[in-house]
């Protein structure tokens, strides 16, 4: 472990030492660029509309400590605006914004009240919108940014803030990213009804929200890519995150050996590292192999592998289909016990089969259409993606999406 954390501080060494620059080059550089640019007016470079849907079936609801229908549905739409402008420096200032909607059902959140009719808990719509900038030099193709998010739904809402470095090589075969995260939470501490102690809701009030609490996220990035020869690209991701707060999802519920019930419990620290290593390999103009190897563990005793494979193979100039494949094998973290098999005594405990050991497949296949006079006659409409995609996983849980991107240039 500390081998892997020397890693992460030599690479983010290595980051800031390529980004700085004396401020002598930087105001020559800038004095050269302003004789060969004029600031321009705002551009739109494309705009996209992505459209999925979302369900799944299964047998072991957390709400219900862990037995129980685990049937969801969800529609999700998001449109992200992209647009520029170049400075009086030569550089482009690129502004992206997007907005998501989703909307779910869920049957094991209405079990949070079992005797309710239908309670808020069982549908949900969540708004997210955000906002990024990003300046960058198209020269070296450096670049840094900011981005700000904000998250609602039923039970909790979340701000985010991100920074994000690129810097390449002189000859651009190797690039450096680095991107810093923190999304900020408050969630409403909802109980299952028969271990509420708060004061009651009057008969016709159906909002069971309890006292908020907060949940912070912090999230980091490092990755280096590196072009190997024309055919071949590596890449190596490095992802450490912190979370700090409520981190149990307190209306589910765990059950004991002794027959009582109790309200999820979890540390209020978890400490997560993935670190993944992806290969592409252009095989020739029809064929592109893509492979992603991740390695996962944090603090609460989660191991897990995962292993990625897409084949974009290309029919036609304009035609080509995705097929791919993801398997995943997962250690479960030391607080799990399925239904009625918790120690009494324990000091944390949960039911949640997302945390338990298993293991799953992914497949399905994209298809991707990009004529060159634009989508069924519409120029602006430069590409159409379907994906399709069905999940199997080892504790039964089942589930299909379906999505389709609209991107217009």
């Amino acid at each position: 472990m500390r081998r892997i954390y020397l890693f992460v501080f030599v690479l983010y060494l290595g980051i800031l030492n390529s980004y700085s620059q004396t401020k002598a080059q930087r105001t020559a550089s800038a004095a050269n660029d302003s004789t060969n640019y004029q600031s321009r007016k705002l551009h739109v470079d494309e705009v996209n509309i992505v459209s999925a849907y979302y369900h799944q079936d299964g047998n072991n609801s957390a709400v219900t400590g862990g037995i129980g229908t685990e049937k969801l549905s969800d529609i999700a739409n998001t449109f992200d605006l992209q647009i520029s402008k170049f400075d009086k420096w030569g550089k482009k200032n690129t502004f992206t914004f997007e907005i998501g909607v989703d909307y779910y059902t869920s049957a094991s959140s209405d079990k949070i009240d079992p005797n309710s009719i239908s309670s808020a808990s069982m549908q949900d719509t969540r708004v997210y919108p955000s906002l990024n900038w990003t300046k960058s030099n198209e020269k070296t193709g450096n670049s840094y940014g900011f981005s700000g998010s904000y998250s609602y739904e039923y039970d909790y809402k979340s701000i985010g803030a991100a920074f994000n470095l690129t810097r390449l090589s002189k000859n651009k075969n190797t690039q450096f990213d680095f991107k810093l995260q923190a999304f900020l939470d408050q969630w409403s501490v909802i109980l299952p009804i028969e271990l509420r102690t708060f004061s009651a809701k009057t008969k016709d009030d159906d909002d069971d929200n309890g006292p908020l609490s907060p949940r912070n996220s912090f999230n980091s990035s490092f990755s280096i890519s590196q072009v190997i020869n024309q055919q071949l690209q590596a890449m190596l991701i490095i992802e450490p995150s912190y979370q700090h707060g409520l981190l149990a999802t307190k209306y589910q519920r765990s059950y004991f050996t002794n027959g009582t019930v109790k309200s999820e419990n979890l540390p209020d620290n978890r400490f997560k590292l993935p670190i993944g290593v992806r290969l592409n390999y252009f095989l020739n103009d029809q064929f592109i192999i893509r492979t992603f190897y991740r390695y996962y563990q944090d603090d609460w005793g989660l191991k897990a592998h995962t292993a990625e494979l897409e084949i974009p193979t290309k029919i036609s100039p304009f035609f080509s289909i995705s097929p791919f494949y993801r398997y995943n094998n997962q250690s479960g973290i030391k607080y799990f016990a399925s239904y009625g098999q918790h120690n009494p005594a324990a000091t944390y405990f949960t039911s949640d089969y997302d945390l338990s050991s298993l293991s799953s497949d992914f497949y399905g296949t994209g298809i991707r259409f990009t004529p060159p006079k634009g989508v069924f006659g519409v120029q602006r409409l430069n590409m159409v993606e379907l994906r399709y995609g069905h999940y199997v996983r080892s504790t039964s849980l089942l589930s299909d999406v379906v999505s389709l991107n609209l991107k217009f240039k």
